[in-house]
Order: structure tokens, then sequence, then C-alpha cells
């Protein structure tokens, strides 16, 4: 203790003269001294000890942060496909509902059309009754009354056609189950099997769709 002691006072002599007699009349005051280093020295350990801890604060709330920016971006692309799939939805329902109200248009008069072509088959059946020899100036009422009938069929094909609803008279077409509707099938000389050698009655199409088959007789091989 003493080595020590004249060590310090060696050292502090040239600078600090008092402080080197003080030591040398009291050696309590090297150990005064030397406690306040070791305390010194504890409190920068602290420090550097809670500075260390203050450093690992940020990183678990940076870390906290991370998984909550993960979970949002999570959110946001659930939201986002969800939208999107509902706009999807969206523009179907728009598009199926844009083409019923396009079909109820078009095929909206359907019934009524089916009503009038009965009277379609009536007057075309009346002109055909008509014996074609008496049709002459002779007969002035028959005259006026076929030109009559015929100006009336030619006229409600007319209205027929501008409403979509055409005539179907197949006769020497081949034979298709969607359009046609076969009475009888017989062998038929000089005519290919399958094709139409008959038609029975008129059929129609409204728009492209078979509103009433034609009633046909089909060709079969012999």
């Amino acid at each position: 203790m003493a080595a020590v002691a004249q060590c310090v006072r060696a050292v502090l002599r040239p600078r600090y003269p008092l402080l080197s007699f003080s030591l040398r009349t009291s050696p309590r005051l090297l150990c005064v001294a030397t406690q306040q280093k070791n305390t010194g020295q504890n409190l920068e350990e602290d420090q550097s000890q809670s500075q260390n801890e203050q450093k690992v604060e940020p990183s678990s709330a940076e870390k906290m942060l991370t998984e909550e920016k993960a979970k949002l971006e999570e959110q946001l692309k659930e939201v986002t496909d969800k939208y999107k799939r509902a706009l999807a939805d969206a523009e179907n329902v728009r598009q199926r509902s844009q083409k019923l109200v396009e079909e109820a248009k078009l095929y909206g008069i359907q019934s009524f059309c089916k009503d009038l072509l009965e009277v379609a088959d009536i007057l075309e059946k009346a002109t055909e009754s008509v014996p074609k020899e008496e049709i002459k100036d002779e007969n002035p009422h028959l005259k006026s009354l076929y030109e009559g009938l015929v100006m009336t069929e030619v006229q409600i094909q007319k209205v027929f056609k501008k409403h979509g609803l055409l005539r179907l008279n197949p006769v020497g077409a081949k034979f298709d189950p969607y359009e046609h509707e076969a009475l009888f099938h017989a062998p038929m000389e000089g005519k290919e099997p399958g094709t139409i050698a008959l038609v029975s009655k008129i059929g129609y199409k409204l728009h492209g769709r078979t509103l009433r088959p034609a009633l046909v007789g089909v060709v079969k091989d012999a």
C-alpha cells in the first residue's frame, strides 16, 4: 500500500503538489480516489449497458412494425382480389341482363307470331284452292277475290319479314331435325336419300331461331 502511495505521489507531485502532500499525509485519500475511479467505471459500464438495451428496443419495435406491415399488405391483397372478383361478377351480370333484354326484344313477339302463322296458313290454302283455269275476265268477282287474297298474302309476308319472321320451304334441301319435322320417309326415284321431297306445311324462323318446323316428307334408300 505504501509503495502504491509513493508511486501516485511521484506522478502527481509535479502537477498537483497539494494533492501529493495530502496523499503523503493521509493514505486514506488514495483509497477514496481509487473507489471513486471504480465507481466512475461502473457508471460508464451501466450507461453503456443502458445504451445497448436502448439499441435492442428499437430493433424489437422495427420487427413489430415489419410484421404489422406484412399483415396489412396481405389484407390489402385480399381486399383487392375480392374487389376485382366483385367487378367481374357485376360485369357478367350486366352482360347477361343485357342479353336477356335483347332476347326479350327479339323473341317477345313469338307467341303473337305463332298465332299469325295460322292466319298465313289459311290465306295460303285459300289462294291454292282457287282453280286457276277459272280466273278469267269472264269471272270478274272470282278474279278480284283471288287477287285480293294474293295481295293480302304478299303483304303479310312483308310484315313477317320486317319483324324477322321468315318462311321455311325446304324442297330439295337436306333434312335438318332442328328446322324440319319428318312426316314420312319414302323411296323416290331420282331423289337423293336424306333430302326433302315434299313440304306439307311451311315452317318459319324468327331471327334465326326455328319458330315452327316445316312438316316434310324425306327420301330414303330404296
